[in-house]
């Protein structure tokens, strides 16, 4: 079953939203975290070059009775452009998109960002399930998720979508994660191509967006 997006309350089929691939990067990474998760994001994202092949789409769970200063922290430790998503923008390579508190952050064919409030997922808003796996149907094979510390199973279904499209998923190992409950259930499930040390996975994004079979 096709996911939907939401714009202005109003479901849209990827299909609706357009499907054209032209001019759009050939790879797409997302990246999921919960506790712990902030200095795992700054470290696997400031490892990552200026020219990055790639957008980058992030979901930490965080308050969302409060402002997330996510993208604020980024942006004084990367070298990309970092901004809180908007729905209608078009993903572009070497650029980080944050999900804001409280809304899914899914991506259309056309490769324009939806922001979603409908119900919770794994008890989550922003869900990792649910961005990861509009990834995999918009992206097929360029699509790349990453699983990193966190509690919960949040993203375990998405991997399973990513893989099911010709994806590739890395999960960080248990050693270097501060909690392992969101990688070890996205180890679980089968579908993780690499299962990396937390300072091992930028420079594994890098292989794998630059065509490399790593």
């Amino acid at each position: 079953m096709s996911l939907l997006m939401v714009r202005e309350g109003k479901a849209l089929s990827l299909k609706e939203l357009g499907t054209s691939p032209a001019a759009r990067p050939r790879h797409a990474v997302a990246l999921a975290a919960s506790a712990g998760g902030l200095a795992a994001l700054s470290k696997v994202l400031s490892a990552l070059p200026r020219d990055f092949a790639a957008p980058l789409l992030v979901v930490l769970h965080v308050d969302p009775r409060h402002r997330s200063w996510l993208a604020e922290i980024l942006e004084r430790q990367v070298t990309l452009e970092v901004g809180q998503a908007k729905g209608g923008e078009r993903l572009e390579a070497g650029r980080i998109y944050v999900a804001p508190p409280d809304h899914h952050l899914l991506v259309g064919g056309d490769g324009l960002l939806g922001l979603s409030g409908v119900a919770r997922v794994q008890h989550v808003r922003p869900s990792a399930d649910l961005l990861f796996a509009s990834l995999a149907e918009a992206w097929g094979s360029g699509a790349i998720a990453v699983v990193l510390t966190g509690t919960g199973r949040d993203g375990a279904d998405g991997v399973i979508a990513v893989k099911r499209h010709g994806g590739r998923v890395i999960v960080q190992d248990e050693a270097s994660s501060e909690f392992f409950g969101m990688p070890e259930a996205a180890a679980r499930t089968g579908a993780a191509d690499r299962v990396l040390p937390l300072d091992e996975i930028a420079p594994a994004l890098v292989s794998m967006t630059q065509g490399g079979k790593d």
